[in-house]
């Protein structure tokens, strides 16, 4: 047996193990969940309509880190992501309204795409760098979209159309749901029995039926691209010369590979990607809304850097901020539930550092550290519980925010960034 196909044989053994760490991870969250669920008596946690907000707030959030990973990957910093899903929200509206929803989301991939090709052409072409060119494109995307608006729905012919406005467009059509089969069709099997209020089988069935009872098409597609992505850039020669590029340009280029026009191509998709999540917001509110975004492409490239720069690590990110959101949407007094949660999250958290630090080879100041600042942690969102009956709105309001950085400050612990993300690359000059 040669050395490659050991090592083969062992780097599919470790992918293999990392699955199964991640459904039994899942599998627990979900006891967690059922069990706070209980002991909070806070139905909406594990509800079907929290779940069906959840998806939808979480479906933006992850197309637009979506379009921040195929970027990142190709080495251009891309923090313009919001001023894309702006662009993608007014072409998705304008068109939508006139020729209906498919003309919305060819519209809104444009939009998005034309944001994209302006920033591969600063950053790429020019050089200009990368944090500058993207908040340059934040600053744009309110601003052309505004003028738009006043064109063509104060003085143009949209004018007449009801509901429009220099902030809104008219209404489009209303776009088709779908429902799995078997799970989510005929009779409601799933709602009987998440109305039972068992302990984890009515909480599955809630879940469940969230997630696949009446879901936008443009949803599914979204999900789609999760696997498509993955299965892309890492198992496809485009793939390996894309991510090389992220890496090593360089060294990209010395085997042949265009640097500059791979990097146009990530930075376009990535764009057309962000725009997509505008789509998906017009597609919701059936109309295109000024500020809709409301800093979704910010969020959504916090869930790429939680995701260290992979498609699963992403879509696991997008999902906790869409559920965060949706939540404090449905009640205000089940967000006190998620002092518990948490608690019991940095509870496992400690014990599994102090295990670690059990062994002479990991005990370090830095996992005591970690194990004591854990445990602190978990009896200060343990004393919060039992003392806090009911947010105030406000304190409701930043709990998705609030969330996402300590989420971030958490996972910043294991990040790694491809190594040329953000570097001026110019053929034939080493760095």
């Amino acid at each position: 047996m040669s050395v490659q196909t050991v090592s083969e044989g062992t780097a599919e053994a470790r992918r293999v193990r990392r699955y199964h760490l991640v459904l039994i991870g899942v599998a627990l969250l979900i006891v967690a969940l059922s069990l706070v669920r209980v002991l909070a008596d806070a139905t909406d946690l594990t509800s079907s309509g929290t779940f069906r907000a959840a998806l939808g707030l979480a479906i933006p959030i992850g197309l637009a880190g979506l379009g921040g990973l195929w970027a990142e990957r190709a080495g251009v910093v891309n923090i313009g992501l919001e001023g894309m899903m702006v662009l993608g929200t007014w072409f998705a509206g304008w068109a939508g309204y006139q020729w209906g929803p498919l003309a919305a989301l060819v519209a809104g991939l444009l939009g998005g795409a034309l944001g994209g090709l302006l920033h591969a052409v600063a950053t790429v072409t020019f050089g200009v760098d990368h944090i500058i060119s993207g908040v340059a494109i934040n600053l744009l995307g309110p601003g052309i979209t505004r003028f738009l608006s006043e064109v063509l729905y104060r003085e143009g012919t949209a004018a007449s159309e009801a509901g429009a406005g220099i902030t809104t467009s008219p209404t489009l059509a209303e776009v088709p749901t779908v429902s799995v089969p078997l799970l989510s069709s005929g009779q409601d099997w799933l709602g009987d029995l998440e109305s039972t209020h068992w302990f984890l089988l009515s909480d599955v069935a809630g879940m469940l039926r969230g997630l696949t009872r009446d879901v936008n098409v443009l949803a599914i597609l979204a999900v789609a691209l999760i696997p498509l992505t993955y299965y892309v850039l890492w198992h496809t020669a485009f793939g390996l010369r894309l991510r090389s590029c992220g890496e090593n340009p360089w060294a990209a280029e010395s085997l042949g590979v265009n640097v500059y026009r791979t990097k146009y191509i990530a930075t376009v998709i990535s764009g057309a990607f962000a725009g997509l999540g505008g789509v998906f917001l017009v597609f919701v509110t059936q109309k295109y809304v000024e500020g809709q975004t409301s800093g979704r492409g910010f969020i959504g490239l916090a869930a790429m850097i939680f995701g260290n720069w992979r498609p699963g690590g992403l879509a696991a990110g997008a999902s906790l901020f869409g559920y965060a959101d949706g939540l404090q949407l449905r009640s205000s007094q089940a967000v006190t539930g998620l002092f518990l949660f948490g608690a019991l999250l940095l509870l496992g958290y400690a014990i599994m550092q102090a295990r670690k630090a059990a062994t002479a080879a990991n005990r370090t100041a830095g996992t005591y550290t970690a194990v004591a600042f854990a445990a602190l942690g978990a009896v200060a969102l343990l004393w919060l519980w039992l003392t806090v009956d009911t947010l105030p709105n406000e304190f409701v309001f930043i709990t998705p925010h609030v969330l996402t950085l300590l989420v971030l400050s958490v996972a910043s612990q294991r990040l790694r960034m491809p190594k040329a993300d953000g570097v001026r690359y110019r053929r034939g000059e080493q760095h």
